[in-house]
């Protein structure tokens, strides 16, 4: 923004947060493929760890030698670059997310959950904020932009990375890692296996992108039938996804029906870990902690997607929200997650679980308070605690608990899965958050926020007897 380069253009930077969308599509590789010579050496989760954290120094290296201000070509240079770390650091998160559930017994995956929220928060805070204070330490600000002082910022956390590289050669590689052992198939079936997945991608990226236009069209016809923009972006988007995962399937069923992929492959991979999931748990009850995990967290980021509209909207200003709500409401989270775990371990994860849905949409009510009472700083922090508090609590108790629906077998298959839905269908919703505050209100949507969360105390309670 600094470098004065359009909203619209800076949208486009919005694609580097798909890989987190979709990184259950390459976790299949992550999981299988071993690295050349770094597998032997280190062990399949660290090797790929390394690859990780090696790809996403490679990217900030990338956006700290190019001035988006210079031209267009530099500014879509950029773009890649960030799509390029949005991809690496999603890798890093699958086999993370791998190596946590592989490195400890089941009863200590909540403390490893808490830990994980912290060490993600602080992350955020060192890469948001810290990056923030560089820059403008090295002589940059919105009045007067400087290259340099960007580039120095990307170098500095390009340093802060060798921390993470420093932890994966330290660490040892989990015991419980199945994957360790020889390896049946060739390189040749490793190869054809990447193929398989660049097909995909391919396959995907290009029917979404160009049915762009056809789509556009669509929209303008289904905005007069329903007197409904939001409504026809809405079902157009699903048409569109659901035309691109199409493609990539038909793609995919090519490549394997004539033999140009290593069937066996195909199906211990992608298909034998889905199985293993509904056979484990028979249909139905498959079904019901698939719309636990879809639905848990739908309350908490409904409400978060117009959190600092309503900020402002309250009058507080640019610094008491990055005091209260960014940095006090970290340490809030961060407390969250601990006692959640603790509390996990002390009385199990069901009770946890069941007790942070509730929190999660109870504490959305303060916000009705805070609406009424206005610019209140006291009121600002009691809200920011109990809502950050409750959603570190709840996330360690969830993220323990997708953690245990894995088998070890299909680890980094499954979490991402499971990690991906968490997030997708509270993203649509929240996608309407704007729309709803527009026509009802503040307090009737935060009303709306709580009442939603209900449903899933009751979708908790009826997945009792499947918590290990």
């Amino acid at each position: 923004n600094e470098a004065g380069v359009a909203k619209s253009s800076i949208t486009f930077f919005s694609w580097a947060a798909l890989g987190y969308s979709f990184k259950f599509v390459w976790a299949p590789l992550v999981d299988r493929l071993p690295v050349p010579l770094l597998t032997r050496l280190l062990g399949r989760r660290r090797a790929w760890m390394l690859i990780a954290q090696v790809a996403i120094m490679a990217s900030i290296w990338l956006m700290s030698s190019i001035d988006p201000k210079a031209s267009i070509d530099n500014l879509e240079l950029m773009a890649i670059g960030a799509v390029l770390l949005g991809f690496s650091s999603a890798t890093q998160d699958i086999v993370i997310d791998a190596y946590r559930i592989e490195s400890a017994d089941q009863d200590m995956q909540s403390m490893l959950s808490a830990t994980y929220i912290a060490g993600y928060r602080i992350g955020m805070l060192v890469a948001g904020a810290g990056g923030l204070f560089l820059a403008s330490y090295f002589g940059s600000s919105k009045e007067l932009y400087s290259f340099s002082a960007w580039s120095n910022t990307y170098s500095v956390m390009i340093m802060v990375m060798l921390v993470g590289v420093v932890t994966t050669l330290l660490i040892k590689e989990p015991e419980l890692n199945i994957h360790n052992k020889e390896y049946s198939a060739s390189s040749e079936d490793y190869l054809r296996f990447f193929a398989l997945f660049l097909a995909i991608v391919t396959a995907f990226i290009a029917t979404f992108t160009y049915s762009a236009e056809l789509g556009e069209a669509l929209k303008s016809s289904l905005t007069e039938i329903f007197s409904n923009k939001h409504l026809a972006g809405f079902i157009v988007g699903t048409l569109r996804m659901m035309l691109a995962v199409t493609a990539a399937y038909a793609a995919a069923r090519l490549l394997t029906v004539f033999n140009i992929v290593n069937q066996t492959m195909v199906n211990n991979t992608y298909i034998e870990p889905v199985k293993d999931f509904f056979d484990r748990y028979g249909l139905s009850v498959a079904i019901l902690l698939l719309s636990v995990i879809g639905l848990y967290r739908v309350s908490d980021i409904v409400l978060g997607v117009v959190a600092n509209i309503f900020y402002q909207d309250m009058g507080f200003t640019k610094v008491e929200i990055a005091t209260v709500s960014k940095t006090f409401g970290l340490f809030m989270t961060i407390a969250g997650g601990f006692l959640g775990g603790l509390m996990a371990i002390r009385f199990g994860v069901f009770k946890v679980l069941f007790l942070g849905a509730a929190l999660s949409a109870l504490t959305n009510l303060l916000f009705i308070v805070l609406a009424n009472v206005g610019h209140d700083i006291t009121w600002l922090y009691v809200t920011i605690t109990m809502d950050n508090l409750s959603a570190g609590l709840a996330g360690a108790a969830f993220i323990a608990f997708l953690s245990s629906l894995t088998n070890i077998k299909f680890t980094a298959v499954q979490y991402a899965v499971f990690s991906s839905l968490m997030t997708l269908l509270p993203k649509i919703f929240g996608g309407y958050s704007g729309t709803i505050v527009e026509v009802f209100g503040y307090s009737e949507f935060f009303i709306l926020t709580t009442l939603i969360g209900l449903p899933v105390l009751y979708l908790v309670y009826k997945i009792k007897p499947h918590i290990k």
